[in-house]
């Protein structure tokens, strides 16, 4: 498992932010089960699944992971993230094309956002930034909040448009996102659904269904969150299996 104060060489370029990010939280409080009174029943049940009674309210995460990414086709990768709603995250990772390697980052950290890929750590393959990307990162954000369920006091709770869902709605940055969590009665997570901006499959950037399907949990440090998920745009329409692009993993977590 990665520590969480080691930058991944991926990471380098934003090695501050990182840290930033990673920081420990000082003597946070301790969760108990009246914190969740008047939350939405699925919340409720979501959140005591997943945090036992007496554990430290982290308010970030650096998970390891492998899967999955297409990129033309599928193509294995490696990573490893650090996550700290509402502040941002950055996404660390290794692919192969062509059997070389591509490496490099998407991030939202000090309130912007960047994509930056190099094939063997020298060509650019992607360097995006600016106010769409900042955005589209911004909404990538409220989806993975499921990643540190014990940072839930930041967003704000409601009940949600189907039966077993939540709506988690938060503010980051300049943008005001809205994530869609469905919860099974025993109160595990089963996918969570984000309307994203962005600008998939070369369309006009706008809003588009962007969606997880969780396919497994682990407990990590007593905290159980997904471990096995698929992602992608136009979520719950006749394009979801087109827009599917992301498949992982989590192999490790360190909560701080």
């Amino acid at each position: 498992m990665t520590s969480r104060s080691v930058v991944p060489r991926e990471a380098r370029p934003v090695r501050e932010d990182w840290r930033h990010l990673a920081a420990a939280a000082a003597e946070p409080p301790r969760f108990a089960a009246e914190m969740v009174t008047g939350l939405p029943d699925p919340v409720r049940r979501w959140l005591t699944h997943a945090i036992p009674q007496g554990t430290p309210l982290w308010r970030a995460v650096v998970l390891s992971m492998r899967g999955e990414i297409r990129l033309g086709r599928w193509r294995p990768f490696t990573a490893c993230q650090v996550l700290a709603p509402p502040a941002g995250y950055i996404w660390a990772a290794t692919a192969r094309l062509l059997g070389l390697p591509v490496t490099g980052y998407d991030r939202l950290s000090s309130g912007t956002g960047q994509m930056r890929w190099r094939l063997l750590g020298m060509i650019p393959v992607v360097t995006a930034e600016g106010p769409d990307v900042t955005r589209s990162a911004a909404g990538r954000l409220a989806g993975e909040i499921t990643l540190v369920p014990t940072a839930f006091r930041w967003v704000a709770w409601t009940a949600g448009p189907r039966d077993g869902t939540a709506v988690a709605t938060c503010r980051i940055g300049d943008n005001t996102e809205s994530a869609e969590l469905l919860i099974d009665p025993a109160g595990r997570l089963r996918e969570v659904v984000v309307n994203r901006w962005g600008n998939p499959g070369g369309e006009p950037y706008g809003r588009y269904p962007f969606g997880v399907s969780v396919e497994a949990e682990s407990a990590f440090g007593g905290i159980t969150i997904p471990s096995h998920f698929r992602a992608g745009w136009w979520w719950g329409t006749s394009r979801q299996e087109a827009g599917e692009f992301f498949r992982a993993g989590i192999t490790g977590a360190i909560f701080s």
